[in-house]
């Protein structure tokens, strides 16, 4: 077949190829390719001079406008730290009370809290930081040590059973050997019937209870079950539990006792994010109630 012959219906010529009656079209290629080809090379020759492009053996070219990304990127690093040092040496310098007060540092407060608070809290207390079983609640009113703004960072500082030199203790012993177990049972119907739960109690049984933990509790969480905050010990009249406050996880603590931990952030977290996480947690325990 000759390569110049034609095809009747669109005119072009053909390749000589034929597939059961199907001849290939020599069509030639569209203008637009042509010129997208050209205007591409085009383009790619005036970037290699203009622009870093072709490596070496210890470097690269640079082109004639001299740009550097890594020089940009290290620019804009710089830039925004300059620009966060003013309001976070504001922040590192006032008190929680007066951050808040103040329009410009709340807002920071809510836009930056949420991102030091994911990075380095959430694991153990939620994202709501409602906590969960062993790890407190941060929104509420039941703080071991004390909920306002300098107990907060002073536990942030040091830690809870870490190994910071200054750090808090909270530990309850175990009474298993101390108290039998029908006697642990008995204590801990007396606890719950603090809170107010309904334990279903004879009046006798709830008085020996008292009794016991008169002897056995009351010097760290107080003869009216208050707690303590200089000792880290919880207040047992309220309906905030840490591992639950149901028969079992009541019967477990005193059995088995407990002892809680939370990382010292001083190495990790400076002044202006201890007190930037203390003034976003206010934050959020005023949305939360």
């Amino acid at each position: 077949m000759s390569v110049k012959e034609r095809d009747p219906l669109t005119g072009h010529q053909t390749t000589g190829h034929e597939w059961n009656g199907i001849t290939e079209l020599n069509t030639p290629v569209p203008t637009a390719i042509w010129w997208f080809i050209l205007v591409s090379h085009v383009y790619a020759v005036i970037a290699w001079i203009l622009l870093p492009a072709w490596p070496g053996i210890n470097d690269y070219t640079k082109g004639i406008l001299g740009v550097d990304q890594r020089a940009q990127v290290e620019r804009q690093v710089t830039d925004l730290r300059q620009s966060r040092a003013e309001w976070r040496g504001r922040i590192a310098a006032l008190p929680v009370a007066e951050i808040r007060a103040d329009p410009d540092l709340a807002g920071m407060v809510a836009e930056a809290g949420p991102a030091l608070f994911g990075d380095n809290c959430a694991a153990c207390h939620g994202i709501s930081g409602r906590g969960g079983p062993g790890y407190p609640s941060l929104v509420d009113d039941a703080w071991l040590w004390g909920g306002d703004p300098e107990a907060v960072m002073e536990t942030l500082r040091v830690g809870i059973n870490s190994d910071h030199p200054d750090t808090r203790y909270a530990e309850m012993l175990a009474f298993d050997g101390l108290l039998s177990r029908d006697e642990i049972r008995i204590v801990a119907d007396y606890v719950q019937s603090l809170s107010g739960l309904d334990t279903a109690a004879a009046p006798d049984r709830l008085a020996e209870g008292e009794e016991m933990f008169l002897d056995n509790c009351s010097s760290c969480h107080g003869e009216d079950a208050t707690g303590n905050i200089d000792l880290g010990a919880p207040n047992l009249t309220d309906d905030h539990w840490i591992y639950g406050g149901d028969d079992k996880a009541i019967f477990t603590t005193i059995l088995n006792g407990r002892q809680g931990w939370m990382p010292a952030w001083e190495d990790r977290l400076d002044t202006a994010d201890r007190k930037l996480l203390t003034a976003y947690l206010e934050q959020l325990k005023e949305a939360a109630q």
